[in-house]
């Protein structure tokens, strides 16, 4: 096995146990059963993971219960806090609201209010689910459609710190390259938001820049495979520039969101770029389709 093909295998395992977790939140999640995820020793892996992801085992997993816990809290308005506690693994509300505190300096009740102070209108509103297809966004209405998108198979390279700027600089000089080698331009490409850079720390949020590819589709140089699920989003376009997209994402959540009489779900969400995607290389604008998922609220 080559040195790349070795450091490959490691970034397979390591992002096959970092995705279990996630999936497993309401579970107890014990070293020996996540090492056998990874295929590692239990001996080893808590020293190598904490090598690997610059924060121990114990921790990561506790900022992950609590990140999509207030993600929940501030996404899913009709969710009680017991409800968000419970559904990413702590077995109290005390338990939940310790480690809340922690995190974020204050309780669960408190932060959402201030995030969402407009929270107590929500439930009139999600009655006419329709009103918000056309939310104002400093005074001009935005156009979200929501559609349906099947489940498809990316291959991605990950990108870990902050969004904007360095996103579009991780595109340019490591993913294009490798499409073009790879001869995937004429495939729909994808960017997956894993985290909201107001609750995970900006140096920790996590994106996949992806491509479609074919089921026998073999990735190299750090690439891996998964599959984006399908399902029902809200889709708004954008034209801009890489330090932009936040405004739109924010626009989309702040203003949209509240009003539509939907909510987020568990799935992640992402930017569509098509095949016929606009991209100025002089001043680095482009277009894209943000997309979020949703449900019913």
């Amino acid at each position: 096995m080559t040195s790349r093909d070795s450091r490959s295998e490691y970034e397979w395992r390591m992002h096959k146990v970092l995705t279990h977790i996630d999936a497993h939140l309401d579970q107890p999640l014990e070293l020996a059963a996540l090492a056998d995820v990874a295929h590692f020793s239990p001996y080893h892996f808590h020293r190598l993971f904490a090598a690997w992801m610059d924060e121990t085992l114990g921790d990561y997993v506790r900022r992950r219960r609590v990140e999509v816990a207030a993600l929940r809290l501030q996404t899913q308005p009709r969710l009680s806090v017991l409800e968000a506690a419970l559904s990413v693994g702590f077995g109290s509300g005390e338990a939940f609201s310790r480690a809340f505190r922690a995190r974020f300096g204050s309780s669960p009740s408190t932060w959402r209010a201030n995030r969402n102070p407009d929270q107590d209108g929500l439930p009139d509103l999600a009655k006419n689910p329709a009103s918000a297809r056309k939310a104002q966004h400093s005074g001009e209405p935005m156009n979200v459609q929501i559609i349906s998108r099947p489940p498809t198979l990316v291959a991605y390279l990950r990108h870990i710190g902050p969004f904007g700027a360095p996103v579009g600089a991780f595109w340019q000089d490591r993913v294009a390259p490798w499409i073009g080698a790879n001869k995937l331009w004429h495939r729909p490409r994808y960017g997956i938001s894993y985290d909201d850079p107001s609750i995970t720390p900006p140096e920790q949020c996590r994106y996949d820049a992806c491509v479609e590819v074919d089921e026998d589709f073999k990735p190299t140089g750090g690439f891996q495979k998964t599959t984006l699920p399908g399902g029902r989003y809200a889709a708004l376009a954008y034209r801009g520039t890489p330090d932009g997209i936040l405004q739109a994402w924010n626009a989309l959540l702040r203003d949209w969101l509240p009003s539509s009489g939907f909510q987020f779900d568990h799935r992640p969400a992402f930017e569509y770029y098509p095949v016929d995607n606009a991209y100025d290389p002089a001043t680095g604008a482009f277009a894209c389709q943000i997309c979020i998922p949703i449900a019913p609220l």
